[in-house]
């Protein structure tokens, strides 16, 4: 079993690589979804309560509670037998990483998503957004929000790196590369630009 973690900040592109993944038959692992899954459980709106019940879990579980509800959901993708590799969205803190690094061994592998703020804020009206004040504002809560969470650390301690400042063909055929698909696949526009998912808490 072959297990990618990947990390970045908001809207750096770790979506766009779930994306790929999911095209090549690589089973995705969204670890956001531990969260809405117990908001659901708890009769809460996930849009509304998600990073609340992230700080929930935290603290009535410990600092690695999303890490450990996610591993049994990895290990349920490999068994499926779609493929020897699987991908984990969305780590944050380095008490996940050494979760991980603890569960897997060598067969985990942390890849970092690395877009600049500028990149990110550029790429905001491919969701159908102006580029506001406000928006720009959001993202930059955002961003210390995820790196009060130790995510700079965690960029830090990745295997892989991956940037993503070109377009969005490039993207992808850097994250096929990582992923060991034959980059034969199918591929988006050459000159499109790397979009970047700026919603969501992903955990």
């Amino acid at each position: 079993m072959n297990v990618i973690g990947t990390v970045g900040l908001p809207g750096s592109g770790k979506g766009e690589a779930a994306n790929v993944a999911e095209n090549a038959g690589i089973p995705v692992v969204v670890m956001g979804d531990v969260i809405r899954a117990e908001c659901r459980r708890r009769g809460l709106d996930p849009a509304e309560h998600h990073g609340r019940m992230a700080g929930t879990l935290r603290e009535e579980e410990g600092a690695d509670a999303i890490a450990a509800r996610t591993l049994p959901r990895i290990r349920d993708a490999a068994a499926s037998g779609e493929s020897d590799t699987v991908l984990v969205d969305g780590l944050r803190s380095t008490v996940e990483l050494e979760r991980f690094r603890e569960a897997f061994g060598d067969d985990f592998t942390l890849v970092a998503v690395n877009t600049p703020f500028e990149v990110r804020a550029e790429r905001l009206d491919d969701r159908g957004r102006d580029e506001s004040d406000s928006d720009l504002e959001a993202l930059r809560e955002r961003d210390a929000r995820e790196l009060d969470l130790g995510l700079g650390e965690t960029l830090d301690r990745a295997d892989v790196e991956i940037d993503n400042t070109g377009t969005l063909a490039e993207f992808q055929r850097r994250v096929r590369e990582v992923l060991g698909v034959d980059d034969g696949a199918e591929a988006g526009d050459e000159s499109a630009p790397a979009t970047a998912n700026t919603g969501g808490d992903g955990s």
